[in-house]
Protein backbone atom coordinates (compact mmCIF):
# COMPACT_ATOMS: atom_id res chain seq x y z
CA UNK A 1 0.00 0.00 0.00
CA UNK A 2 1.34 3.41 -0.90
CA UNK A 3 2.49 5.51 2.04
CA UNK A 4 0.50 8.71 2.50
CA UNK A 5 2.75 11.49 3.82
CA UNK A 6 1.15 14.59 2.35
CA UNK A 7 0.73 16.28 5.74
CA UNK A 8 4.14 15.49 7.12
CA UNK A 9 7.79 15.39 6.18
CA UNK A 10 9.28 12.24 7.64
CA UNK A 11 12.42 12.61 9.74
CA UNK A 12 15.56 10.59 9.33
CA UNK A 13 14.34 7.96 11.78
CA UNK A 14 14.39 4.70 9.76
CA UNK A 15 11.57 3.23 11.86
CA UNK A 16 9.11 5.60 10.20
CA UNK A 17 10.06 4.77 6.62
CA UNK A 18 9.24 1.82 4.40
CA UNK A 19 7.23 -1.33 4.97
CA UNK A 20 9.89 -3.40 6.72
CA UNK A 21 9.39 -4.37 10.35
CA UNK A 22 11.85 -2.38 12.47
CA UNK A 23 12.14 -2.05 16.24
CA UNK A 24 10.33 0.71 18.09
CA UNK A 25 12.79 3.60 18.62
CA UNK A 26 11.68 4.09 22.23
CA UNK A 27 10.95 0.64 23.62
CA UNK A 28 13.29 -1.31 21.36
CA UNK A 29 10.38 -3.40 20.14
CA UNK A 30 8.66 -3.93 16.83
CA UNK A 31 6.48 -0.99 15.82
CA UNK A 32 2.72 -1.56 16.17
CA UNK A 33 1.93 0.33 12.94
CA UNK A 34 4.11 -0.21 9.90
CA UNK A 35 4.75 1.87 6.83
CA UNK A 36 5.38 5.32 8.26
CA UNK A 37 1.73 6.37 7.98
CA UNK A 38 0.48 9.57 9.57
CA UNK A 39 -2.90 10.02 11.26
CA UNK A 40 -4.65 11.03 8.06
CA UNK A 41 -3.40 7.94 6.24
CA UNK A 42 -4.74 5.70 9.01
CA UNK A 43 -8.15 7.34 8.73
CA UNK A 44 -8.19 6.92 4.95
CA UNK A 45 -7.15 3.29 5.20
CA UNK A 46 -9.91 2.36 7.65
CA UNK A 47 -12.75 4.52 6.31
CA UNK A 48 -12.43 3.59 2.65
CA UNK A 49 -14.50 0.43 3.16
CA UNK A 50 -17.32 2.23 4.98
CA UNK A 51 -17.36 5.23 2.64
CA UNK A 52 -17.45 3.28 -0.62
CA UNK A 53 -20.76 3.70 -2.51
CA UNK A 54 -23.17 0.80 -2.19
CA UNK A 55 -22.89 0.21 -5.93
CA UNK A 56 -19.12 -0.14 -5.57
CA UNK A 57 -19.32 -2.94 -3.00
CA UNK A 58 -16.73 -5.58 -4.03
CA UNK A 59 -18.13 -8.70 -5.65
CA UNK A 60 -16.35 -11.11 -3.26
CA UNK A 61 -18.01 -9.30 -0.37
CA UNK A 62 -21.42 -9.53 -2.02
CA UNK A 63 -20.88 -13.23 -2.67
CA UNK A 64 -19.97 -13.85 0.96
CA UNK A 65 -22.92 -11.81 2.22
CA UNK A 66 -25.27 -13.64 -0.18
CA UNK A 67 -24.01 -17.02 1.01
CA UNK A 68 -24.33 -16.04 4.67
CA UNK A 69 -27.74 -14.47 4.05
CA UNK A 70 -29.00 -17.60 2.28
CA UNK A 71 -27.83 -19.71 5.23
CA UNK A 72 -29.56 -17.32 7.60
CA UNK A 73 -32.78 -17.58 5.57
CA UNK A 74 -32.51 -21.36 5.79
CA UNK A 75 -32.11 -20.98 9.56
CA UNK A 76 -35.31 -18.93 9.72
CA UNK A 77 -37.18 -21.61 7.81
CA UNK A 78 -35.72 -24.29 10.06
CA UNK A 79 -36.84 -22.43 13.17
CA UNK A 80 -40.38 -22.26 11.77
CA UNK A 81 -40.29 -26.00 11.06
CA UNK A 82 -38.96 -26.66 14.57
CA UNK A 83 -41.72 -24.62 16.20
CA UNK A 84 -44.34 -26.37 14.10
CA UNK A 85 -43.14 -29.94 14.64
CA UNK A 86 -41.33 -29.63 17.98
CA UNK A 87 -37.88 -30.91 19.07
CA UNK A 88 -38.89 -34.41 17.97
CA UNK A 89 -37.26 -33.59 14.63
CA UNK A 90 -33.92 -33.80 16.43
CA UNK A 91 -32.07 -37.04 17.00
CA UNK A 92 -32.31 -36.74 20.79
CA UNK A 93 -33.33 -39.93 22.57
CA UNK A 94 -33.28 -41.56 25.96
CA UNK A 95 -30.83 -41.22 27.57
CA UNK A 96 -29.35 -38.52 25.27
CA UNK A 97 -31.78 -35.73 26.11
CA UNK A 98 -29.17 -33.04 25.57
CA UNK A 99 -27.25 -32.95 22.32
CA UNK A 100 -26.48 -30.35 19.65
CA UNK A 101 -28.70 -27.69 21.20
CA UNK A 102 -26.56 -27.43 24.34
CA UNK A 103 -23.36 -28.12 22.39
CA UNK A 104 -24.03 -25.14 20.12
CA UNK A 105 -24.94 -22.92 23.08
CA UNK A 106 -21.70 -23.63 24.97
CA UNK A 107 -19.68 -23.31 21.75
CA UNK A 108 -21.02 -19.85 20.89
CA UNK A 109 -20.76 -18.52 24.44
CA UNK A 110 -17.13 -19.59 24.44
CA UNK A 111 -16.49 -17.85 21.11
CA UNK A 112 -17.64 -14.59 22.66
CA UNK A 113 -15.08 -14.60 25.45
CA UNK A 114 -12.04 -13.41 23.48
CA UNK A 115 -13.68 -10.06 22.78
CA UNK A 116 -14.01 -9.12 26.41
CA UNK A 117 -10.56 -10.48 27.22
CA UNK A 118 -8.87 -8.43 24.48
CA UNK A 119 -10.90 -5.30 25.12
CA UNK A 120 -11.15 -5.30 28.90
CA UNK A 121 -8.36 -7.30 30.51
CA UNK A 122 -5.64 -6.38 28.02
CA UNK A 123 -6.78 -2.77 28.25
CA UNK A 124 -6.49 -2.79 32.03
CA UNK A 125 -2.99 -4.25 31.71
CA UNK A 126 -2.14 -1.52 29.15
CA UNK A 127 -1.27 -3.92 26.35
CA UNK A 128 -1.06 -1.55 23.39
CA UNK A 129 -1.02 -4.27 20.74
CA UNK A 130 -4.73 -4.91 21.41
CA UNK A 131 -5.73 -1.66 19.70
CA UNK A 132 -5.52 -3.10 16.17
CA UNK A 133 -7.69 -6.16 16.82
CA UNK A 134 -10.03 -5.24 19.66
CA UNK A 135 -12.81 -4.02 17.36
CA UNK A 136 -13.01 -7.41 15.59
CA UNK A 137 -13.11 -9.19 18.93
CA UNK A 138 -15.76 -6.92 20.45
CA UNK A 139 -18.05 -7.31 17.45
CA UNK A 140 -17.47 -11.05 17.45
CA UNK A 141 -18.54 -11.16 21.11
CA UNK A 142 -21.86 -9.44 20.42
CA UNK A 143 -22.71 -11.65 17.45
CA UNK A 144 -21.61 -14.88 19.16
CA UNK A 145 -23.80 -14.16 22.20
CA UNK A 146 -26.75 -13.51 19.88
CA UNK A 147 -26.17 -16.95 18.30
CA UNK A 148 -25.87 -18.53 21.77
CA UNK A 149 -29.11 -16.86 22.87
CA UNK A 150 -30.94 -18.38 19.90
CA UNK A 151 -29.78 -21.81 21.05
CA UNK A 152 -31.00 -21.14 24.60
CA UNK A 153 -34.40 -20.01 23.38
CA UNK A 154 -34.92 -22.97 21.03
CA UNK A 155 -33.74 -25.87 23.16
CA UNK A 156 -36.42 -25.36 25.82
CA UNK A 157 -39.00 -27.13 23.62
CA UNK A 158 -42.06 -24.99 24.30
CA UNK A 159 -40.50 -21.75 23.14
CA UNK A 160 -43.66 -19.78 23.81
CA UNK A 161 -43.14 -20.52 27.53
CA UNK A 162 -39.62 -19.04 27.66
CA UNK A 163 -40.88 -16.05 29.61
CA UNK A 164 -40.98 -18.39 32.63
CA UNK A 165 -37.18 -18.06 32.68
CA UNK A 166 -37.52 -14.47 33.85
CA UNK A 167 -38.70 -13.47 37.35
CA UNK A 168 -42.08 -12.21 36.20
CA UNK A 169 -45.10 -12.94 38.45
CA UNK A 170 -48.00 -14.61 36.67
CA UNK A 171 -51.55 -15.59 37.38
CA UNK A 172 -50.59 -19.08 38.62
CA UNK A 173 -47.98 -17.83 41.07
CA UNK A 174 -45.28 -19.88 39.31
CA UNK A 175 -41.73 -18.59 39.65
CA UNK A 176 -38.54 -19.81 37.99
CA UNK A 177 -36.35 -22.25 39.89
CA UNK A 178 -33.41 -20.12 40.95
CA UNK A 179 -31.55 -23.21 42.10
CA UNK A 180 -31.25 -24.35 38.49
CA UNK A 181 -27.99 -23.52 36.67
CA UNK A 182 -30.04 -23.07 33.50
CA UNK A 183 -31.67 -20.12 35.23
CA UNK A 184 -28.24 -18.79 36.20
CA UNK A 185 -27.34 -18.89 32.50
CA UNK A 186 -30.15 -16.47 31.68
CA UNK A 187 -28.83 -13.81 34.04
CA UNK A 188 -25.15 -14.43 33.27
CA UNK A 189 -25.50 -14.34 29.48
CA UNK A 190 -27.86 -11.35 29.48
CA UNK A 191 -25.52 -9.39 31.77
CA UNK A 192 -22.54 -10.32 29.63
CA UNK A 193 -24.32 -9.26 26.45
CA UNK A 194 -25.45 -5.91 27.85
CA UNK A 195 -22.04 -4.96 29.27
CA UNK A 196 -20.22 -6.11 26.12
CA UNK A 197 -22.63 -4.11 23.94
CA UNK A 198 -22.07 -0.95 25.99
CA UNK A 199 -18.31 -1.47 25.94
CA UNK A 200 -18.29 -2.01 22.17
CA UNK A 201 -20.50 0.99 21.44
CA UNK A 202 -18.53 3.31 23.74
CA UNK A 203 -15.32 2.56 21.85
CA UNK A 204 -17.06 3.21 18.53
CA UNK A 205 -18.32 6.72 19.34
CA UNK A 206 -15.16 8.70 18.35
CA UNK A 207 -14.86 6.71 15.12
CA UNK A 208 -18.53 7.25 14.31
CA UNK A 209 -17.85 10.99 14.63
CA UNK A 210 -14.99 10.70 12.14
CA UNK A 211 -17.27 8.98 9.62
CA UNK A 212 -19.98 11.58 10.28
CA UNK A 213 -17.68 14.50 9.56
CA UNK A 214 -16.30 12.86 6.41
CA UNK A 215 -19.70 11.82 5.05
CA UNK A 216 -20.81 13.38 1.76
CA UNK A 217 -24.12 11.52 1.48
CA UNK A 218 -27.10 12.64 3.54
CA UNK A 219 -28.09 9.22 4.87
CA UNK A 220 -24.53 8.62 6.09
CA UNK A 221 -24.49 11.98 7.85
CA UNK A 222 -27.75 11.17 9.64
CA UNK A 223 -26.81 7.56 10.38
CA UNK A 224 -23.33 8.22 11.79
CA UNK A 225 -24.47 11.49 13.34
CA UNK A 226 -27.07 9.68 15.42
CA UNK A 227 -24.55 7.01 16.49
CA UNK A 228 -21.84 9.53 17.42
CA UNK A 229 -24.08 11.09 20.12
CA UNK A 230 -22.94 14.64 19.45
CA UNK A 231 -19.22 13.87 19.80
CA UNK A 232 -16.99 16.86 19.02
CA UNK A 233 -13.62 15.63 20.27
CA UNK A 234 -13.34 18.25 23.02
CA UNK A 235 -11.20 17.70 26.09
CA UNK A 236 -14.33 17.26 28.19
CA UNK A 237 -15.59 14.58 25.82
CA UNK A 238 -12.28 12.72 25.95
CA UNK A 239 -12.09 12.82 29.75
CA UNK A 240 -15.63 11.47 30.08
CA UNK A 241 -14.94 8.87 27.41
CA UNK A 242 -11.80 7.60 29.15
CA UNK A 243 -13.60 7.34 32.50
CA UNK A 244 -16.55 5.46 31.01
CA UNK A 245 -14.28 3.14 29.02
CA UNK A 246 -12.21 2.26 32.09
CA UNK A 247 -15.27 1.65 34.28
CA UNK A 248 -16.79 -0.66 31.67
CA UNK A 249 -13.46 -2.46 31.26
CA UNK A 250 -13.19 -3.02 35.01
CA UNK A 251 -16.78 -4.24 35.11
CA UNK A 252 -16.31 -6.53 32.09
CA UNK A 253 -13.15 -8.27 33.30
CA UNK A 254 -14.82 -10.40 36.01
CA UNK A 255 -17.50 -11.41 33.50
CA UNK A 256 -14.88 -13.30 31.46
CA UNK A 257 -14.40 -15.60 34.44
CA UNK A 258 -17.93 -15.65 35.81
CA UNK A 259 -20.02 -16.23 32.67
CA UNK A 260 -18.38 -19.40 31.44
CA UNK A 261 -17.96 -20.60 35.01
CA UNK A 262 -21.74 -20.42 35.32
CA UNK A 263 -22.12 -22.17 31.95
CA UNK A 264 -19.91 -24.98 33.29
CA UNK A 265 -22.27 -25.29 36.26
CA UNK A 266 -24.89 -26.61 33.83
CA UNK A 267 -22.83 -29.77 33.95
CA UNK A 268 -20.75 -29.58 37.15
CA UNK A 269 -23.63 -29.28 39.64
CA UNK A 270 -25.24 -32.47 38.33
CA UNK A 271 -24.52 -35.95 39.72
CA UNK A 272 -23.75 -37.48 36.33
CA UNK A 273 -20.34 -39.19 35.91
CA UNK A 274 -18.25 -37.15 33.50
CA UNK A 275 -19.98 -33.91 34.48
CA UNK A 276 -19.78 -33.82 38.27
CA UNK A 277 -16.26 -32.45 38.65
CA UNK A 278 -14.75 -29.34 40.18
CA UNK A 279 -12.26 -28.82 37.35
CA UNK A 280 -15.01 -27.66 34.99
CA UNK A 281 -15.07 -23.91 35.88
CA UNK A 282 -11.37 -23.14 35.12
CA UNK A 283 -11.37 -25.73 32.34
CA UNK A 284 -14.34 -24.08 30.62
CA UNK A 285 -12.89 -20.58 31.00
CA UNK A 286 -9.58 -21.63 29.44
CA UNK A 287 -11.44 -23.41 26.64
CA UNK A 288 -13.62 -20.35 26.00
CA UNK A 289 -10.63 -18.03 25.66
CA UNK A 290 -8.91 -20.68 23.51
CA UNK A 291 -11.80 -20.97 21.04
CA UNK A 292 -12.49 -17.23 21.13
CA UNK A 293 -8.98 -16.27 20.09
CA UNK A 294 -9.06 -18.90 17.36
CA UNK A 295 -12.22 -17.27 15.98
CA UNK A 296 -10.52 -13.87 16.18
CA UNK A 297 -7.79 -15.23 13.90
CA UNK A 298 -10.39 -16.80 11.61
CA UNK A 299 -12.10 -13.43 11.10
CA UNK A 300 -9.14 -11.07 11.38
CA UNK A 301 -6.75 -12.66 8.90
CA UNK A 302 -9.05 -12.67 5.82
CA UNK A 303 -10.27 -9.14 6.65
CA UNK A 304 -6.67 -8.00 7.09
CA UNK A 305 -5.83 -9.29 3.61
CA UNK A 306 -8.93 -8.17 1.69
CA UNK A 307 -9.28 -4.75 3.36
CA UNK A 308 -5.61 -3.85 2.98
CA UNK A 309 -4.89 -3.50 6.70
CA UNK A 310 -1.54 -5.29 6.84
CA UNK A 311 0.23 -2.15 8.06
CA UNK A 312 -2.13 -1.90 11.05
CA UNK A 313 -2.63 -5.59 11.84
CA UNK A 314 0.97 -6.73 11.63
CA UNK A 315 2.82 -9.98 12.21
CA UNK A 316 3.27 -8.85 15.81
CA UNK A 317 -0.48 -8.94 16.40
CA UNK A 318 -0.76 -12.36 14.76
CA UNK A 319 2.09 -13.71 16.87
CA UNK A 320 0.74 -12.35 20.17
CA UNK A 321 -2.69 -13.81 19.46
CA UNK A 322 -1.14 -17.18 18.65
CA UNK A 323 0.83 -17.10 21.90
CA UNK A 324 -2.42 -16.81 23.83
CA UNK A 325 -3.85 -19.69 21.79
CA UNK A 326 -0.77 -21.75 22.67
CA UNK A 327 -1.04 -21.01 26.39
CA UNK A 328 -4.78 -21.65 26.66
CA UNK A 329 -4.50 -24.74 24.43
CA UNK A 330 -1.88 -26.14 26.80
CA UNK A 331 -4.21 -25.45 29.74
CA UNK A 332 -7.02 -27.28 27.96
CA UNK A 333 -4.70 -30.25 27.29
CA UNK A 334 -3.73 -30.27 30.98
CA UNK A 335 -7.43 -30.31 31.92
CA UNK A 336 -8.02 -33.32 29.64
CA UNK A 337 -5.22 -35.22 31.39
CA UNK A 338 -6.47 -34.21 34.85
CA UNK A 339 -9.95 -35.51 34.06
CA UNK A 340 -8.53 -38.98 33.52
CA UNK A 341 -6.32 -38.70 36.61
CA UNK A 342 -9.22 -37.62 38.84
CA UNK A 343 -11.43 -40.41 37.47
CA UNK A 344 -8.72 -43.01 38.19
CA UNK A 345 -7.71 -41.57 41.57
CA UNK A 346 -11.30 -41.34 42.80
CA UNK A 347 -11.77 -45.11 42.61
CA UNK A 348 -15.29 -44.55 41.25
CA UNK A 349 -15.97 -47.29 38.72
CA UNK A 350 -18.69 -45.31 36.96
CA UNK A 351 -16.47 -42.24 36.60
CA UNK A 352 -13.61 -44.35 35.26
CA UNK A 353 -15.90 -46.11 32.79
CA UNK A 354 -17.19 -42.79 31.45
CA UNK A 355 -13.73 -41.58 30.47
CA UNK A 356 -12.61 -44.93 29.07
CA UNK A 357 -15.83 -44.95 27.05
CA UNK A 358 -15.00 -41.49 25.68
CA UNK A 359 -11.59 -42.63 24.56
CA UNK A 360 -12.44 -46.06 23.18
CA UNK A 361 -16.22 -46.31 23.00
CA UNK A 362 -18.58 -45.70 20.07
CA UNK A 363 -17.65 -42.00 20.00
CA UNK A 364 -13.89 -42.59 19.97
CA UNK A 365 -13.64 -40.70 16.69
CA UNK A 366 -15.10 -37.53 18.24
CA UNK A 367 -12.75 -37.75 21.22
CA UNK A 368 -9.61 -38.12 19.12
CA UNK A 369 -10.67 -35.31 16.77
CA UNK A 370 -10.99 -33.16 19.90
CA UNK A 371 -7.55 -34.15 21.22
CA UNK A 372 -5.84 -33.77 17.84
CA UNK A 373 -7.26 -30.30 17.17
CA UNK A 374 -7.07 -28.87 20.70
CA UNK A 375 -3.92 -30.42 22.14
CA UNK A 376 -1.61 -31.33 19.25
CA UNK A 377 -2.42 -28.57 16.74
CA UNK A 378 -1.64 -25.54 19.00
CA UNK A 379 1.82 -26.94 19.83
CA UNK A 380 2.91 -25.99 16.32
CA UNK A 381 2.88 -22.39 17.52
CA UNK A 382 6.11 -23.07 19.42
CA UNK A 383 7.77 -22.48 16.04
CA UNK A 384 8.06 -18.75 15.33
CA UNK A 385 7.85 -19.19 11.57
CA UNK A 386 4.42 -20.80 11.99
CA UNK A 387 3.01 -18.44 14.62
CA UNK A 388 3.95 -15.39 12.54
CA UNK A 389 2.54 -16.82 9.31
CA UNK A 390 -0.92 -15.57 8.37
CA UNK A 391 -1.67 -18.68 6.28
CA UNK A 392 -0.62 -21.17 8.95
CA UNK A 393 -2.40 -19.17 11.65
CA UNK A 394 -5.65 -19.23 9.69
CA UNK A 395 -5.45 -22.98 9.02
CA UNK A 396 -4.63 -23.87 12.61
CA UNK A 397 -7.37 -21.53 13.91
CA UNK A 398 -9.92 -23.46 11.82
CA UNK A 399 -8.71 -26.72 13.36
CA UNK A 400 -9.01 -25.24 16.85
CA UNK A 401 -12.60 -24.13 16.19
CA UNK A 402 -13.47 -27.61 14.96
CA UNK A 403 -11.81 -29.20 17.97
CA UNK A 404 -13.58 -26.95 20.46
CA UNK A 405 -16.98 -27.78 18.98
CA UNK A 406 -16.16 -31.47 19.31
CA UNK A 407 -15.06 -30.90 22.89
CA UNK A 408 -18.53 -29.70 23.81
CA UNK A 409 -20.03 -32.59 21.85
CA UNK A 410 -17.87 -35.14 23.69
CA UNK A 411 -18.67 -33.68 27.11
CA UNK A 412 -22.40 -33.58 26.46
CA UNK A 413 -23.17 -36.72 24.49
CA UNK A 414 -20.64 -39.30 25.69
CA UNK A 415 -21.60 -38.74 29.32
CA UNK A 416 -25.26 -39.42 28.51
CA UNK A 417 -25.46 -42.19 25.93
CA UNK A 418 -24.24 -44.91 28.34
CA UNK A 419 -25.43 -44.76 31.94
CA UNK A 420 -25.54 -47.27 34.80
CA UNK A 421 -28.47 -49.17 33.25
CA UNK A 422 -27.11 -51.10 30.26
CA UNK A 423 -30.56 -51.72 28.80
CA UNK A 424 -31.02 -47.97 28.25
CA UNK A 425 -27.80 -47.45 26.28
CA UNK A 426 -28.36 -45.76 22.94
CA UNK A 427 -26.36 -44.07 20.19
CA UNK A 428 -27.17 -40.46 19.32
CA UNK A 429 -27.40 -39.76 15.59
CA UNK A 430 -28.21 -36.18 14.48
CA UNK A 431 -31.17 -35.84 12.14
CA UNK A 432 -31.87 -32.19 11.32
CA UNK A 433 -29.41 -30.65 13.80
CA UNK A 434 -26.87 -29.93 11.09
CA UNK A 435 -29.20 -27.20 9.78
CA UNK A 436 -29.33 -25.82 13.32
CA UNK A 437 -25.53 -25.51 13.45
CA UNK A 438 -25.18 -24.12 9.92
CA UNK A 439 -27.96 -21.63 10.60
CA UNK A 440 -26.15 -20.15 13.59
CA UNK A 441 -23.04 -19.72 11.44
CA UNK A 442 -25.19 -18.00 8.82
CA UNK A 443 -26.50 -15.59 11.46
CA UNK A 444 -23.00 -14.94 12.78
CA UNK A 445 -21.34 -14.23 9.43
CA UNK A 446 -24.24 -12.13 8.15
CA UNK A 447 -23.94 -9.84 11.16
CA UNK A 448 -20.16 -9.74 10.90
CA UNK A 449 -20.10 -8.88 7.18
CA UNK A 450 -22.65 -6.09 7.69
CA UNK A 451 -20.47 -4.81 10.52
CA UNK A 452 -17.39 -4.78 8.26
CA UNK A 453 -19.27 -2.90 5.54
CA UNK A 454 -20.80 -0.11 7.63
CA UNK A 455 -18.75 0.14 10.85
CA UNK A 456 -15.01 0.86 11.22
CA UNK A 457 -13.28 -2.47 11.82
CA UNK A 458 -10.22 -0.77 13.34
CA UNK A 459 -10.39 1.46 16.41
CA UNK A 460 -8.86 4.49 14.68
CA UNK A 461 -8.67 6.71 17.76
CA UNK A 462 -6.93 3.98 19.77
CA UNK A 463 -4.49 3.01 17.00
CA UNK A 464 -3.45 6.63 16.58
CA UNK A 465 -2.80 6.79 20.31
CA UNK A 466 -0.05 4.14 20.10
CA UNK A 467 1.69 5.65 17.07
CA UNK A 468 4.95 7.60 17.52
CA UNK A 469 3.19 10.78 16.34
CA UNK A 470 0.98 10.65 19.46
CA UNK A 471 4.04 11.45 21.58
CA UNK A 472 4.24 15.25 21.99
CA UNK A 473 8.05 14.97 21.98
CA UNK A 474 8.17 13.04 18.72
CA UNK A 475 11.04 14.19 16.48
CA UNK A 476 8.72 14.66 13.52
CA UNK A 477 7.21 17.77 15.11
CA UNK A 478 10.50 19.58 14.41
CA UNK A 479 11.18 21.02 17.86
CA UNK A 480 14.74 21.79 16.81
CA UNK A 481 14.58 23.06 13.24
CA UNK A 482 10.85 23.82 13.02
CA UNK A 483 10.56 22.70 9.41
CA UNK A 484 8.26 19.73 10.06
CA UNK A 485 4.49 19.89 10.34
CA UNK A 486 2.37 18.05 12.84
CA UNK A 487 0.01 15.43 11.41
CA UNK A 488 -3.74 15.67 11.56
CA UNK A 489 -5.36 15.49 14.98
CA UNK A 490 -5.99 12.09 16.51
CA UNK A 491 -9.35 13.01 17.95
CA UNK A 492 -12.62 11.66 16.66
CA UNK A 493 -14.39 13.90 14.22
CA UNK A 494 -11.22 14.74 12.30
CA UNK A 495 -9.23 12.85 9.72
Amino acid sequence: MATATADITLPDDPNLRGDVVLPDPVAGREALVRGGHDFHAITEMVCKVNEAPLKATPKPFLFGLSLAGATLAMFGGYIGYLLWEGPGIWGNNNPVGWAWDIVNFVFWVGIGHAGTLISAILYLFRQKWRTSINRYAEAMTIFAVICASSCVALHTGRVWMDYYLFPIPNQMGLWPNFRSPLEWDVFAVNTYFLVSLLFWFTGLVPDFATLRDRATVRWRQVFYGALSLGWRGSMRHWVTYEKAYQILAAFSAPLVLSVHTIVSFDFAVSQLPGWHTTIFPPYFVAGAVFSGFAMVQTLMLPARHWLGLKDIVTAKHIENTNKIILVTGSLVGYAYAMEFFVAAYSGNDYEGFTFLNRMGGPYWWAYWIMVSCNVITPQLFWFRKIRTSAVWSFILAIFVNIGMWFERFVITVTSLHRDALVSSWDYFVPVTEVFYLLGTFGLFFTLFLLFVRFFPVIAMAEVKGVMPQANPHWEGYGHAAGEHHAPAAATGGHS
